[in-house]
């Protein structure tokens, strides 16, 4: 399953926000890559396609784009 990634993965259990156009969801970042990151939502609703992640410590926010979605987890690849 993991074979088509172009960077491994690293599991991890880091906060985050996800940030667009003035609004804000919290999320956990379950894994993470140099290319993409797998979070954990409560709810997906109203999250757009695109958005900036902010990894609680790191004073560098990551644009995104969504590569999949299932029920409460959304899988993205970094811009």
């Amino acid at each position: 399953m993991d074979n088509h990634r172009v960077a491994p993965r690293h599991r991890v259990l880091k906060a985050g926000s996800i940030e667009f156009n003035g609004g804000v969801v919290d999320c956990t970042i379950r894994n993470i890559s140099d290319t993409g990151a797998q979070l954990e939502v409560a709810s997906q609703i109203g999250i757009p396609d695109n958005f900036w992640l902010v990894i609680s410590g790191s004073h560098t926010p990551r644009h995104c784009r969504v590569a999949w979605r299932n029920d409460k987890r959304i899988g993205v690849a970094f811009d």
